[in-house]
């Protein structure tokens, strides 16, 4: 391609180049690495605990005996399971902040509006898939569970709090570690609105160095990094779950 020379690529025989992963790893590259990996990861814990959060509300929201509150919850989950991910980042970083008053969005805007919307898409995107998770381990609990509660004296509230989700926990714990993963993977495309995480530096570093095979070579071992302990977790958590079923 004409004003991609790399050195090194071809020496004029045919043999391939060397591998510069030093340039990589080292320097100016070494640290958008670096400030990638922590913005990914800032991203990754910021949007898990956002989501647990409006995830346990909605599950709240969801049990109660009021047709409005269910509606709401309903409209919620399918709107973000429908729509994609990508979408929604676009929405949040384009269109709602003209909903907001001038001085709101310049005071956003003087504390990394990109970042600011992406947690939030992200967040309330996974959250509608971890209340999934969340009513389907409530669903497992017996009813006659909520009964007991309830004739110990505990309110509806109360007996949600203290009795039924810690039992659901349990049953929901192996899908929300896999919804955790996907969680993960999902921060890369928060590239697109401009947050400086791993894939946006990673095309970064190979726009000004050329070294295309590196670069990605060096995030997709990050990326197996994160996930890979996160997909054992889940797996161990299944089987343990089986072995208390029995």
């Amino acid at each position: 391609m004409p004003g991609r020379f790399r050195p090194g690529i071809d020496n004029g025989e045919g043999e391939p180049g060397i591998m510069d992963f030093k340039t990589i790893l080292t320097g100016e590259y070494g640290g958008f690495l670096l400030e990638g990996l922590r913005l990914t990861v800032m991203l990754f814990v910021g949007g898990w605990v956002l989501s647990i959060a409006v995830a346990l509300l909605l599950t709240w929201i969801g049990n109660l005996r009021v047709a409005p509150a269910r509606l709401f919850v309903a409209v919620y989950v399918e709107y973000h399971r429908n729509v994609p991910l990508l979408v929604q980042l676009f929405i949040w970083y384009f269109a709602i902040p003209q909903l907001f008053p001038a001085k709101l969005n310049l005071l956003i805007n003087s504390y990394n509006a990109e970042f600011f919307y992406a947690l939030i898409a992200i967040a309330l995107c996974n959250a509608a898939y971890v209340s999934e998770d969340l009513r389907s381990g409530l669903r497992a609990i017996p009813k006659v569970q909520y009964e007991a509660a309830r004739a110990a004296g505990f309110t509806y509230t109360g007996a949600l709090i203290w009795i039924i989700l810690p039992q659901a926990w349990r049953f929901a714990l192996p899908p929300l570690v896999n919804q955790s993963l996907v969680l993960f993977k999902s921060t890369s495309l928060a590239a697109v609105i401009g947050v400086g995480e791993l894939s946006y530096q990673a095309r970064l570093i190979e726009s000004q160095s050329f070294l295309i095979f590196e670069t990605f070579t060096v995030i997709t071992v990050a990326y197996l990094a994160g996930s890979i302990p996160l997909m054992l977790l889940g797996r161990h958590l299944g089987k343990s779950n089986r072995f208390w079923e029995r």
